[in-house]
């Protein structure tokens, strides 16, 4: 008798200890960038951000006191690097994520896999994906994010004071010299800029215009033979980054282009390659960079 009644009651109580361990939210319905439909709760109060550039745009949002964990190589803003991580982007930790009992993860379409994607689902983790591309992308992904987090007032006032800045960058460079820049991703091989890298576009609202815009990849490699040929007058180079006019000065049919002979150097820094609010920051500097208040005459690298 007594097994008979454990046996009845134990299915009730595993379910009872199942709801009050789940997190308890009313829902939503809404689609993510990838147009798969997503169920979210109203309120989420436990993210985790799987990409740097999503953190940013949480954060940016307000909603940073929401985030319990995040990617590595977080870097924007300095709040939350304070966060504990989940690992990489590509393979973070299952366990540390289950762990967490999350009630939203945000990603990104390019680093997600859909395989990555079908394991949260089936463990009943919504999961709600962005795929910026370009600046218009940038907006369209803080007001997803937003109506993710239930924030649309804070994301709209957020995409409207973005637009304002990239409209005044815009306006400020207005009928000034076009600088023409090569900028190198690498050097052996030659990897560059393409017409449809976010950078491409980024240099040309600043001011700027690559000098490869007219290749089809995003990311096009060039033999060297053909970097001699279209001759660059100035480089732009990632601040603090790997490739410097120092390195470059070293490598044969490198030292003879005209940029690096005249020391002809323009920078960036990284924040430009965050599909998120930051990257406005460094379109701002970059138009600076092009063209200076006080002054007409290139920066000199190292």
């Amino acid at each position: 008798m007594r097994k008979t009644i454990i046996q009845k009651v134990l299915p009730a109580l595993s379910l009872l200890l199942l709801a009050l361990a789940a997190p308890a939210w009313a829902s939503r319905n809404i689609v993510d960038e990838t147009g798969r439909a997503v169920v979210v709760p109203d309120h989420p109060h436990r993210v985790i951000c799987l990409v740097p550039s999503v953190t940013d745009t949480v954060f940016a949002l307000g909603a940073g006191d929401d985030v319990i964990a995040v990617s590595d190589y977080v870097k924007y803003p300095a709040e939350a690097t304070k966060k504990p991580s989940v690992g990489s982007i590509i393979t973070p930790s299952l366990e540390k994520i289950v762990s967490l009992r999350p009630d939203l993860l945000l990603a990104m379409k390019t680093v997600s896999g859909e395989a990555s994607v079908e394991k949260f689902r089936a463990m009943g983790i919504p999961i709600f994906l962005v795929d910026p591309h370009g600046i218009e992308g940038i907006f369209r992904s803080v007001t997803s994010l937003g109506d993710a987090l239930n924030r649309r007032k804070q994301a709209d006032a957020l995409t409207a004071s973005l637009r304002l800045r990239v409209a005044a960058v815009r306006a400020g460079v207005r009928g000034k010299p076009v600088v023409r820049v090569f900028m190198p991703i690498w050097y052996e091989p030659v990897i560059t800029i393409g017409k449809g890298a976010f950078i491409t576009e980024m240099i040309e609202v600043a001011g700027g215009q690559s000098i490869t815009s007219d290749l089809t990849p995003d990311w096009p490699h060039l033999s060297l033979e053909a970097l001699v040929a279209r001759a660059p007058e100035a480089l732009l180079l990632v601040r603090n980054g790997k490739v410097t006019l120092d390195v470059l000065k070293q490598k044969p049919g490198w030292r003879e282009l005209p940029a690096v002979v005249s020391r002809r150097v323009y920078f960036v820094d990284d924040r430009m390659d965050f599909a998120s609010p930051i990257s406005v920051d460094a379109l701002e500097d970059l138009a600076k960079e092009f063209h200076p208040a006080s002054t007409t005459e290139a920066h000199h690298g190292n």
